[in-house]
């Protein structure tokens, strides 16, 4: 299974922003859509990412200062990204050895996605549990 079959259950729908946006607006955005990371975008070309960790570790570097200062202060800038190509099993060893939680999806230089861990978990499940359903089906029908 590939990243394609993920993103086309869960959508390819990516929040953006620009990397001179301030943290504090950042913070807002993350709470309203109840999300854990924000990429950094300008006409689809990815500089970077902001996650709730990276708040943290801003807060915890500069203070309250922090929220008034662009997420390109802040923002990881070598992303470890995926094509809608790379299976399934790639990504979750690229994730889990990376130890981050969110994969952006490009297409050459563009930007056409977003996968989390838990995206990935959720799909190895269903597959996990469609193959135990087949097989079960296989032994009943001798």
């Amino acid at each position: 299974m590939t990243v394609a079959t993920i993103l086309d259950q869960k959508g390819r729908d990516v929040f953006t922003l620009s990397p001179e946006t301030k943290i504090s607006e950042i913070v807002k955005l993350l709470c309203e859509k109840k999300i854990g990371v924000v990429l950094l975008a300008e006409n689809g070309k990815l500089f970077g990412i902001l996650s709730e960790r990276d708040i943290v570790r801003a807060l915890s570097q500069s203070g309250q200062a922090a929220l008034d200062e662009p997420a390109s202060n802040y923002m990881t800038s070598e992303v470890s990204c995926c094509s809608e190509k790379d299976t399934v099993v790639s990504v979750m060893e690229k994730m889990t050895g990376g130890r981050f939680r969110h994969m952006p999806v490009l297409e050459g230089d563009k930007l056409i996605g977003l996968i989390s861990i838990g995206d990935v978990v959720k799909h190895r499940i269903q597959q996990t549990e469609q193959e135990a359903a087949d097989m079960r089906a296989y032994i009943a029908a001798g």
